[in-house]
């Protein structure tokens, strides 16, 4: 009885830490040039998936751009963070936030950039990000 109860037990607390890795992580590929230099197309990133962020991190949020469904994202973006909440709105690097009334960003925002803004759709075009569309935070390369 023991003899098949110890590889039970043992196949259980396995997989009891891969769903617990699973929810804890993830990996994503990076598509386009919007990150470069920091990040290339191709490159494998594993994300922290962790919603509180802050000024510097690179994220990856929900693309609600063009959505299908309701709740539904069309894809991901990877960005930069370069002001959260009570961070000074920072106008002169977003245009589209140059007539918002607000001296800081609001509660539950963010402002996001991509390194390469020559290629990259973010807060000068679109504004205010939400917090709760991130996925995960940036960790490392793989």
């Amino acid at each position: 009885m023991i003899a098949v109860a110890v590889p039970v037990l043992l196949c259980l607390l396995l997989a009891a830490g891969a769903l617990w890795l699973r929810r804890r992580y993830a990996v994503i590929t990076v598509r386009g040039e919007s990150m470069i230099p920091t990040y290339h197309p191709g490159e494998r990133l594993l994300l922290r998936r962790h919603t509180l962020v802050r000024t510097g991190q690179c994220v990856v949020f929900a693309d609600y751009r063009s959505v299908t469904s309701p709740g539904h994202p069309e894809g991901w973006i990877l960005k930069r963070v370069i002001a959260v909440a009570g961070d000074p709105v920072p106008r002169d690097r977003a245009p589209a936030l140059e007539q918002v009334f607000e001296e800081h960003v609001p509660p539950g925002q963010m402002v996001v950039l991509g390194d390469n803004t020559d290629q990259s759709t973010d807060s000068r075009q679109l504004g205010y990000i939400a917090c709760d569309r991130v996925f995960g935070i940036v960790s490392r390369r793989l």
